[in-house]
C-alpha cells in the first residue's frame, strides 16, 4: 500500500482560479485533515502546517531543490529554461554560487543602496498623496522596485518593461501546464531574449550589482558561465515577490485603518508591517521538493522521488504556531520566523534589499499620509505560484 492510499485526500485543484484567488478555506482544510495530505489530481503529497512546512524546508539533504521547485520533475524531464543555480541546485553545487551571491548582496552592499532607496521612496510618496487616489499596484508596487532594483543591478532604463512579464512566467512555470502557463509562455520569446541579453556584462553599469556578479567571476568564486545565469536570479528572485510583497502590504493596510493609523503613528513599524503582511498573505503561495530517500514526516512514509508540494502561505496562517489570532493582521505582532521567504539554505537571498525597500517606501507613505483606504475592488492577480493583485485602488488623506 502506497504512502497515497493511506493519508487523507484531498480533490481540490490547488492551482485553479478559484484558490489561487483565496486560497485561504482550502489552508484551513489542508491544515485540519493531516500533517501530510494527498492531492490526487496531481498525485501529489501535500503539507500545510508550519512545523512540517518548515522541517521540510530546512532538510535538503532529504527533500531536495535540484529536481525542481515547481511540479516538473528534473530528474524526469527537461526544464524550461536552463535551471536556476541557486533556487534549483543542491551542496555543494549550491553552497559555492550561494557564498559567492551573499558576497554580492552583503551587508555593506545594502547599506550603500539606502540613500538612493530612500530618495526615490520620498519622491513617490509625496506625488502619489498629493494626488490623493492612486493605484496601490500600478502606481507604487510595480514602479518603485522596478526603478530602484532596477537601478541597483545596472540596468539600462529602456527595456525594464520586460521584467514582470518574464518573472510572471517563471513562477508560471512552477505549476502545471494550465491556461496561466500557456499564456506566459505565448509572451515569452522577446521578454526572454531581452532578459538574456542584459545579464551579459557588457549590458550592465560597471558600479552595479550585476557587475559585482561578473567581478565574481573574475576573482574565480564563480564561472564566467555561471555569471548570467546568477544575474538572471537576481533579476528573477529579486523583483517580483518584492513587488507582491509590497501591494500585498497595501492591500492589508488599507484592509485594516487602525493598523494604518499605528503605522503613521509610528512610521519605525514599517518594517514590521512589511512582516506580518508576508506572514499573513506570503506572496509565495507554494514550493516543492522531490524526496531524494524514503523519509517519514510526522509519522508518515514518504516514499522516494515522490514530489511534495509545501503551502507556504498556509504554514504562515497556522494557528499551531502563531496562536489563535494566526489570520489577523496585526504591524506590532512579532512575524520573525514566517516562511515567505523560506528557511534553510534556499532562503531567499535577495530579502535584504526587499525588506530595504519596503522599510523606505512604506515609511515615507506612512509619515505623509494620515489615512489609507480602498477607493474601490481590488483585482487580483492569478499566478500558479504568487499570491498577489493587478490593481488596489486607494485614497490617501495627508497627513
Amino acid at each position: 500500500m502506497t504512502t497515497s492510499q493511506t493519508v487523507p485526500a484531498l480533490g481540490d485543484d490547488p492551482f485553479g482560479s478559484e484558490i489561487l484567488t483565496d486560497p485561504y478555506e482550502f489552508h484551513a482544510r489542508l491544515r485540519e485533515a493531516a500533517p501530510v495530505v494527498h492531492l490526487p489530481r496531481y498525485d501529489l503529497l501535500a503539507m500545510g502546517r508550519y512545523a512540517e512546512v518548515r522541517a521540510t524546508l530546512s532538510d535538503w539533504e532529504t527533500f531536495v531543490s535540484s529536481r525542481g521547485v515547481g511540479l516538473s520533475d528534473f530528474g524526469r524531464e527537461k526544464p524550461w529554461r536552463p535551471p536556476s543555480l541557486l533556487l534549483e541546485a543542491d551542496p555543494p553545487d549550491h553552497t559555492v554560487v550561494r557564498t559567492a551571491m551573499n558576497g554580492v548582496i552583503s551587508p555593506r552592499n545594502v547599506r550603500k543602496l539606502r540613500a538612493e532607496f530612500a530618495a526615490a521612496a520620498d519622491e513617490l510618496a509625496d506625488t502619489l498623496v498629493a494626488r490623493g487616489r492612486f493605484d496601490a499596484v500600478t502606481d507604487l508596487a510595480e514602479i518603485f522596485p522596478v526603478r530602484v532594483f532596477g537601478d541597483a543591478v545596472g540596468l539600462p532604463a529602456q527595456g525594464r518593461e520586460n521584467l514582470l512579464p518574464y518573472g510572471a512566467l517563471a513562477f508560471n512555470a512552477f505549476g502545471p501546464r494550465n491556461q496561466l502557463l500557456t499564456d506566459a509562455l505565448a509572451k515569452a520569446a522577446p521578454v526572454q531574449e531581452w532578459i538574456l541579453a542584459h545579464c551579459q556584462r557588457d549590458e550592465l553599469t560597471p558600479d552595479g550589482l550585476g557587475a559585482e556578479v561578473w567581478a565574481a567571476a573574475d576573482r574565480g568564486e564563480i564561472t564566467h558561465e555561471q555569471a548570467p545565469l546568477l544575474v538572471r536570479s537576481l533579476l528573477t528572485a529579486g523583483l517580483d515577490t518584492t513587488v507582491y510583497g509590497l501591494g500585498n502590504t497595501l492591500y492589508a493596510l488599507a484592509r485594516h485603518p487602525e493598523q494604518w493609523a499605528a503605522l503613521h503613528a509610528d512610521p519605525k513599524l514599517a518594517k514590521f508591517a512589511f512582516d506580518e503582511a508576508l506572514r499573513w498573505e506570503a506572496p509565495i503561495q507554494t514550493f516543492f521538493r522531490t524526496a531524494a530517500a524514503d523519509a517519514v514526516v510526522a509519522g508518515i512514509p514518504i516514499p522516494k522521488d515522490t514530489k511534495v508540494v509545501l503551502f507556504l502561505g498556509s504554514a504562515n496562517r497556522d494557528s499551531r504556531h502563531w496562536g489563535d489570532d494566526a489570520e489577523t493582521f496585526d504591524v506590532r505582532r512579532s512575524a520573525g520566523g514566517h516562511v515567505a521567504f523560506g528557511m534553510g539554505i534556499h532562503q531567499c537571498v535577495g530579502q535584504p534589499i526587499a525588506r530595504l525597500e519596503a522599510e523606505v517606501v512604506l515609511g515615507a507613505f506612512a509619515s505623509r499620509a494620515a489615512r489609507l483606504e480602498l477607493d474601490g475592488e481590488p483585482v487580483p492577480k492569478l499566478n500558479n505560484t504568487l499570491k498577489g493583485w493587478a490593481s488596489i485602488p486607494v485614497r490617501v488623506t495627508a497627513a
